[in-house]
């Protein structure tokens, strides 16, 4: 590709590093354009950008950039990911760089001004410190992601506040809203724990409550809920007073490792064992299996990766990520396979597994048009980087559920008794 103005040196670059050509078209600060003239557009407003991707030629330094706003779209976000989809696995899976493209590199660098010092990451970037997964790192872990400010929240999840898949029970009915699905999701949890007025149910990794709330006004159950967000327990109590639900319902601050007012009935665990970590899973298989009554059910939702993907822990693979710097550090998914295994091998009985994998990219989508069409105050709540952060985290996110990269599952298992015995219905809740 010939031309000196910046976006077609840096198209050619592209070009010599990958062996393929760019399949946006590119738009830089000096108003020059490169690549196809139909779709969105990929912006790079500053060489800083290109500074960091030198010093951090992978998906970090790509992310830094667009953090700091550095590299935007004038357009669709997610048309700009499917079309770079391809460019983003060949970046973090090519070898290091020849001798020759190294020097081409640094030539085009020279003439587009961007050679200097490594910028430093934009200041919401995060590396934790201490044990992975001990009690003070999981504390760091979770309120990174979690104390943004539940105005912020509120604002991209929506009224219901519950932070994970929907179950979009009404697909063919095109007013059924996110609201309806979340509640419709919570119902289907309560009906395959079997709940009933007077029993207990915990929910470990409440959030601000939702699940808590639906039990206790729907089932009459009495219910605790446990997060490790002071921010998140301070607004789920706040609403259990609101609901007039005191004497049913609770949300305290604490960690699962130091619950100790078993046995319950039922046991919840929604969209919080992605924190956990491989190694820490058969602890908290065997902890579940405490907390129950013989006969009492589990039923955890959980994010999960397909099998033949690489492991998504940084000591595990090259480099980094995204999602490690700024949405959930120490997050791990692992296969619903193993989350079967570690439920079996920790005492339990698996009785039934749903995917959810195409409902979770349908309620991220709603949340991005929350985020979207209310961007002004998401910024002024959350900062511009965090605003962009969940931008790109979710808008991502739906695209790896579409292609089965990732998935959700639902799986309900049981506290046999002594004698075996589950009590578990023969005919399937759905």
């Amino acid at each position: 590709m010939s031309g000196t103005g910046a976006a077609p040196r840096i198209a050619g670059l592209v070009e010599r590093v990958l062996g393929r050509e760019l399949p946006v078209q590119l738009r830089t600060w000096d108003g020059t354009h490169a690549g196809p003239r139909n779709g969105p557009v990929l912006v790079v407003r500053s060489r800083r950008a290109l500074r960091r991707v030198l010093w951090q030629p992978d998906e970090l330094g790509l992310a830094r950039a667009w953090v700091a706003g550095e590299i935007d779209v004038d357009g669709d976000l997610e048309g700009v990911l499917v079309r770079l989809d391809g460019v983003l696995d060949d970046l973090d899976s090519r070898p290091r760089l020849s001798a020759a493209d190294r020097a081409e590199a640094l030539r085009s660098a020279v003439l587009l001004g961007a050679v200097g010092p490594p910028p430093k990451p934009p200041a919401i970037e995060v590396e934790l410190a201490g044990d992975r997964h001990s009690r003070r790192r999981d504390r760091a872990a979770i309120s990174h992601h979690y104390d943004v400010g539940n105005d912020f929240y509120e604002l991209v999840l929506g009224p219901s506040l519950t932070y994970s898949c929907a179950y979009w029970a009404r697909p063919d009915q095109p007013e059924a809203t996110l609201e309806d699905a979340q509640w419709d999701k919570h119902e289907l949890i309560c009906r395959k724990l079997g709940l009933e007025p007077g029993m207990r149910l915990l929910d470990i990794g409440c959030g601000w409550g939702s699940l808590v709330l639906h039990a206790a006004r729907e089932h009459g159950v009495d219910v605790v809920g446990v997060t490790l967000s002071a921010a998140q327990a301070e607004l789920a109590q706040r609403r259990i007073a609101d609901a007039g639900l005191g004497r049913l319902a609770e949300v305290r601050v604490q960690d699962w490792r130091d619950i100790d007012d078993g046995p319950y009935d039922a046991v919840a665990s929604v969209g919080m064992a992605e924190h956990l970590g491989s190694r820490t899973w058969p602890h908290y298989a065997e902890r579940l299996h405490d907390l129950l009554k013989p006969g009492g059910r589990l039923l955890n939702h959980q994010i999960v990766r397909a099998r033949q993907r690489p492991a998504t822990t940084p000591d595990q693979r090259r480099g980094r990520t995204f999602i490690d710097a700024y949405v959930f550090p120490d997050g791990e998914l692992i296969p619903v396979g193993d989350v079967v295994r570690h439920l079996e091998s920790g005492g339990l009985e698996v009785r039934d597994v749903h995917g959810l994998r195409e409902h979770y990219a349908r309620t991220l989508r709603a949340w991005v048009a929350n985020l979207e069409a209310n961007w002004e105050r998401a910024v002024a709540l959350a900062g511009a980087g965090r605003a962009r952060v969940w931008r790109l985290y979710m808008t991502g996110s739906a695209l790896s559920f579409d292609a089965g990269r990732i998935g959700v599952h639902q799986v309900l298992a049981v506290r046999p008794d002594k004698h075996g015995y589950a009590g578990m219905p023969m005919v399937r809740v759905s």
